[in-house]
């Protein structure tokens, strides 16, 4: 009832409600973007469709869906076409996301072939619906129902490891109603929950994202994948379309099996003991009205002796349902010997002279040993790989997943370290280099693969390496060697309809007859028929050549492949020159417009159709200040020769608002550049240039490219601001990144952002906390924009001993948390805390300590955050054991030291809010010393040390499988360094319970002079000068 989005993936798009559909990445970074629509209606049976469709700004491709409602019918059809409107392949994943009410009735219902149910990234498996082990750091030994929302109290996520069945969905047992996803498991295979979990955690969360609506799950589907991160590869051209039906079911149970047309329910069971005899509960819901005949049958040995138990005919709708207990009698018959069947005409009546069909059946499983599959592993590094395939097949595969924190390129070059002249990782490496702009560069890594296929063949099996040369080379401004290298890659089928499509384009852009053209685009189509860019080519074409009749049968054509298929609508209106079509709707002018303008303007130019690319953009400007609009009409226009013209628009580009302009298109390359030569005193050109190299890991050259824009215009703060980055974590240069962020600030006082990122990388460069918290406190309104400055500020007081001024800082914001961020609020919450009931203790004011340590466990709301179940609190019943000590109260004493003790007690390398941290191991070793378990105590602070010492020289290198982190990482991090801190911290804890305080000191010492910040050796580097007090 309310939208609260919350910083949930990339862009903070998600909110509790509707459908969320995620692609190309999950959680759709354009999620609130605008889009552009349409409605049709189908006179034939009254239905309706709302098309939505976008080029999403990421890899360029195009993505469509359209919710389809029909008369008497219970679903919304949602029909999905993805097409990849760029020339070279491109992955991508789709998963329809709706959000679900739940409650302590609901339960997710998963096919029941579905034995066994994976994390993220396949990094952990559980068998389902009864958990018997550790999932998410939760033991649900001996056996826990998963599938039941009530009984996961941690945030969780889990998906189907295989199934058979097309369906996917939820029951509410105290509403006896559900929602069912449906769809062809061959294309629509992924099945996922996802919960914050029941808890106090989870109901934080809640608060976060929503008024009054109370928790919810997402109830996942995925396209072309059954994992996330898993992505497809989609070709150049090509269009992947699927329908995925969602509906409502009710009154008849959860699912066993479902369809478009209906829900049935099939439950043997023994309610009263095998002695008082079997029954079978049946439930059929139908999706439109319809006249059904429903049998249960049975067959003992699946032979001729088929019995009919129950048969009945009946009038069904979205509104009635059939649910019914049939008597089986005492019988040793198993499950699987009863099957269940509905069927209807086609019609929806049941006659005698009509042909019924089977809708919908279901017989239960057979009871047998069910595979659990293996967790994945990572991927070795790359001298450790043994063969080149391998390395091939690991750099490809960290490509499609879009790996976060491995580089394809290391297992590629080691590989070719191996054997130069490899095919398969020169045509991978010279297409990761083009796609991040480097076209020359490319060029000869294609060359060589070509090189080794026609070794002994000049014709080889594969032709891509042709095609993408044909790439390289075009953009290099070499067409005549690209339509060589293109024509051959048409000798290979699998490359036939984008090497004809490139073909088609420069035949039209070098000069040669429009009837060449025309001739290969139809090969193209010939071939790939929904080539949507290929047909807007052949209209442009015969609109050209005075052909408009065959060119609007065409635009019909297309528009009923494709309801939003921009050439085709763009089409359309040069020809009626519409006032009111497609483009001339005002909510789809703006950026959002001009973004569309520049993709179709490049089809026009990429085909040599300069006139109409030029309009095109000339025409996007008036309503739109994107740069980028303006420096690629300069491009074109020089191309056109149209010197003047060109310059124009490059000094209007200049002048605009470099607001949220990031360069990200492979044109933007030669656009930018061609800016540069013809106006080498715009400082904006090499500014955005910059950002595209690196966004796309060509850092030497964004680095000269803003300092050449830093050069042309010392007063843009911005491109300081990126110095800054690059110099820190490209080239570890700390000082001149310090001079760079200090220049970017001065220049621009009011950006909380750039002082947040000054601020760290002071943190970064060991600055003292007392002239950190100075800078803050001097920009206190800026502090006041961002919850991570204030994290940033309370943390700070801490560190200076300053808790009760933390702790009235944090009682007067409402914090916002980000998804994989949770922990940092609460952290600093419970030392305030906790650091104020020491103090109180330490005063002989023990009631008042106690109960600050029990505020300490519960988190009040405008933290944002809820306590993450099994909580880890063993430092607040320490010092309430302490303070109930001092009243004297000692059996409170002993149950609070006893809770302290308690816990995970194994160090490990924590990295996560929900990982075990080593102050809480050592507060179990001093609750233990309270309770005289010496020897205990001492086996806890010896593993401590003994952990800490082992680990302290370790190289230390990314978990493969984190694909977030914690921390919002502006500043690369040392994870040795990371990892010596650590370790020196343990050792110190673990010397300070043994009573060895040199020992001590000296490695809380070493932690200080890494990280004078560090707020656990601050706070517990005294203990170690008066162990006799712990």
């Amino acid at each position: 009832q309310v939208i609260k989005p919350a910083l949930v993936g990339l862009a903070g798009p998600w909110i509790s409600g509707g459908i969320e559909f995620n692609w190309p990445q999950h959680h759709r970074p354009t999620t609130f973007s605008p889009l552009d629509w349409k409605v049709e209606e189908n006179e034939e049976n009254g239905s309706k469709t709302v098309w939505c469709s976008e080029i999403e700004p990421m890899f360029r491709t195009k993505g469509m869906h359209g919710f389809t409602l029909s008369p008497n019918s219970a679903f919304l059809e949602v029909q999905v076409q993805l097409y990849n409107r760029t020339s070279v392949p491109q992955t991508f994943l789709w998963w329809a996301n709706p959000a679900v009410h739940v409650n302590d009735e609901y339960q997710s219902v998963f096919p029941p072939d579905v034995h066994a149910v994976m994390d993220h990234g396949k990094r952990d498996v559980s068998d389902f619906p009864i958990a018997t082990g550790t999932y998410y750091k939760k033991d649900y030994a001996p056996g826990t129902d998963i599938s039941r929302y009530n009984n996961i109290p941690v945030p969780t996520s889990y998906m189907a490891y295989h199934s058979e069945f097309d369906f996917v969905g939820c029951y509410d047992h105290g509403k006896e109603a559900g929602m069912m996803h449906v769809a062809n498991h061959h294309i629509v295979p992924g099945k996922k929950q996802w919960t914050w979990g029941n808890g106090d955690f989870g109901q934080a969360w809640d608060r976060q994202l929503t008024d009054h609506d109370g928790p919810y799950i997402e109830l996942m589907c995925g396209a072309y994948t059954d994992n996330q991160p898993d992505f497809s590869w989609i070709q150049p051209g090509e269009e992947k379309s699927f329908t995925q039906i969602f509906m409502p079911y009710k009154h008849v149970g959860p699912a066993q099996n479902a369809s478009k047309e209906a829900v049935i329910h099939l439950d043997i069971r023994n309610p009263h003991g095998k002695d008082q005899g079997a029954e079978a509960e049946i439930g059929v819901y139908v999706t439109r009205p319809r006249r059904v005949r429903v049998v249960l049958e049975h067959n003992e040995h699946h032979g001729t002796d088929l019995c009919i138990l129950f048969e009945k005919i009946v009038d069904l709708n979205p509104e009635t349902t059939l649910k019914e207990i049939v008597k089986l009698g005492s019988t040793s018959s198993p499950p699987q010997s009863y099957t269940l069947r509905v069927f209807a005409s086609a019609e929806g009546q049941l006659t005698n002279d009509m042909e019924e069909e089977e809708l919908i059946s279901f017989t239960p499983l057979p009871n047998e040993a069910r595979y659990i599959p293996s967790p994945a592993t990572a991927a070795l590094p790359p001298s450790d790989i043994q063969s080149i395939e391998e390395l091939y097949l690991n750099g490809l595969h960290l490509e499609q997943y879009r790996h976060a924190t491995f580089a394809p390129e290391s297992y590629y070059e080691e590989a070719l370290h191996r054997d130069p002249g490899d095919s398969r990782c020169n045509n991978a490496l010279g297409l990761l280099l083009y796609r991040r702009g480097k076209f020359a560069e490319a060029e000869p890594y294609f060359r060589r693969s070509i090189a080794r296929l026609t070794m002994r063949n000049p014709n080889p099996y594969d032709g891509e390496p042709y095609y993408n040369l044909g790439l390289s080379l075009t953009m290099q401004y070499k067409y005549k060697e690209a339509f060589d290298s293109f024509y051959k890659a048409t000798w290979n089928a699998a490359w036939q309809a984008p090497a004809f499509f490139e073909l088609a384009k420069l035949a039209s852009r070098v000069g040669k007859t429009h009837k060449e053209a025309l001739s290969l685009v139809e090969r193209c189509l010939a071939v790939n028929g929904p080539h949507h860019k290929a047909r807007h080519l052949q209209i442009a074409l015969l609109r050209r050549v005075g052909r408009e009749q065959e060119a609007l049968a065409l635009i019909e054509k297309s528009m009923a492949l494709d309801a939003c298929e921009y050439g085709a609508c763009c089409e359309q209106q040069y020809f009626f020159q519409k006032q009111d079509g497609f483009f001339a709707d005002q909510s789809r002018n703006g950026n959002r417009g001009a973004a569309v303008a520049i993709e179709l303007a490049l089809d026009y130019f990429h085909s040599g159709i300069l006139d109409d690319a030029i309009e095109l953009l000339g025409a996007s400007s008036r309503t739109s200040d994107d740069p980028m609009v303006q420096y690629t009409l300069g491009w074109i226009l020089e191309q056109a020769g149209n010197t003047n013209d060109a310059l124009e628009a490059f000094q209007i580009a200049a002048t605009l608002s470099p607001d949220y302009c990031f360069p990200n298109r492979l044109e933007d390359v030669l656009s930018l550049t061609c800016a540069m030569e013809c106006c080498p005193h715009d400082a904006r050109a090499p500014y955005y240039l910059g950002n595209f190299w690196y966004a796309h890991r060509q850092c030497e050259e964004a680095i000269n490219c803003w300092e050449k824009s830093r050069d042309l215009d010392e007063q843009f703060a911005t491109v300081h601001r990126n110095l800054g980055l690059a110099y820190y974590n490209k080239i570890g240069d700390s000082e001149k990144a310090l001079k760079s962020f200090e220049t970017a600030f001065d220049l621009d006082t009011t950006d909380a952002r750039v002082l947040f990122e000054l601020d760290q990388l002071c943190k970064k460069q060991n600055h003292n906390p007392q002239t950190r918290l100075q800078l803050l406190e001097n920009h206190s309104s800026l502090v006041d924009q961002r919850d991570d400055l204030t994290i940033e500020l309370i943390s700070l007081l801490n560190i200076l001993r300053r808790p009760n001024d933390a702790f009235e800082i944090l009682s007067k914001r409402c914090f916002h948390p980000w998804e994989g961020g949770e922990g940092k609020v609460t952290g600093q919450y419970v030392t305030c805390l906790v650091e104020m009931a020491k103090t109180l203790t330490n005063q002989g004011e023990f009631l008042a300590a106690v109960e600050k340590l029990e505020h300490a466990q519960v988190y009040p709301h405008n933290l944002g955050e809820g306590k993450l179940y099994g909580a880890q609190e063993n430092n607040i019943f320490y010092y309430m054991g302490m303070a109930f000590n001092g009243l004297g109260q000692h059996e409170k004493a002993q149950e609070c030291w006893k809770r302290a003790a308690t816990g995970l007690s194994e160090p490990s390398s924590a990295m996560f809010y929900n990982d075990q941290p080593p102050d809480m191991i050592f507060y179990q070793g001093l609750a233990l010393q309270q309770l005289g378990r010496k020897e205990e105590a001492r086996q806890v602070f010896d593993r401590l040390v003994q952990y800490g010492q082992s680990h302290l020289q370790e190289k230390t290198t990314m978990d493969y499988f984190a694909v977030s982190l914690p921390t919002f990482l502006v500043f690369d991090e040392d994870l040795d360094r990371q990892n010596q801190i650590h370790c020196n911290y343990m050792i110190a804890l673990g010397f300070t319970g043994l009573g060895l305080s040199e020992e001590a000191k000296l490695h809380f010492g070493n932690v200080l002079e890494l990280d004078r910040c560090h707020l656990g050796s601050i706070l517990h580097q005294p203990l170690a000068a008066t162990p006799t007090q712990l």
